[in-house]
């Protein structure tokens, strides 16, 4: 399998140029009407910022839903992951969504979190809300897997430190070492129960 994977802003003069090779018939026809035919082993892949440039037509071709972050948020997300470990009652507190979308309102919905993070804050790498709460959800899953395989169901206060842990790497992982510090006081200006900050 062969992949080109074409990263940075879509050019609407370059990106027109890609829709036959993005049709069924996967055929690049150039400029001086040569057509260079792709084989059935080649795909590509479109890491990109914005569609601000793109066609319609090529946003169909490339199977590609936008959804602006103001018309769906990240807070569906918290509600589906909740509403997917319902069945799972053998290791999961039946008050664990109650915990979690508690802890969601208190933490991250009041004073409004991600907010005050792009106004004080500096990243290495930009990531939308939407991609740093899915990264939250996938390591708080993984953190919890251990007690479905035992069995075992986990009390509030233990919740609330997992819950505390998969924010600081999924927000914060991103951050320099001044900015986690930053991140630090951040959270624990929302008696959040945090270690203290080894010297």
């Amino acid at each position: 399998m062969s992949w080109i994977i074409c990263d940075g802003p879509v050019d609407a003069i370059w990106i027109e140029n890609l829709n036959t090779v993005l049709d069924d018939n996967k055929i690049l026809t150039l400029a001086n009407a040569e057509r260079i035919p792709m084989t059935d082993n080649c795909k590509m892949v479109f890491e990109v910022e914005n569609l601000n440039n793109a066609s319609p037509a090529t946003v169909s071709r490339c199977g590609i839903v936008f959804i602006s972050e103001e018309d769906l948020n990240w807070e569906p997300l918290i509600t589906t992951f909740s509403i997917d470990r319902q069945p799972d009652r053998l290791y999961c507190n039946p008050k664990e969504s109650e915990w979690l979308q508690e802890c969601v309102d208190k933490w991250l919905i009041k004073g409004d979190m991600f907010k005050t993070l792009v106004k004080n804050f500096t990243y290495i790498m930009q990531t939308p809300p939407v991609v740093r709460i899915t990264q939250f959800l996938n390591l708080l899953t993984a953190i919890l897997w251990q007690f479905y395989e035992n069995q075992e169901q986990i009390d509030k206060a233990a919740f609330e430190r997992f819950f505390v842990y998969c924010i600081v790497w999924s927000i914060g992982g991103l951050f320099e070492s001044e900015e986690r510090e930053k991140f630090h006081k951040l959270l624990e200006s929302k008696q959040m129960p945090l270690p203290s900050i080894s010297a």
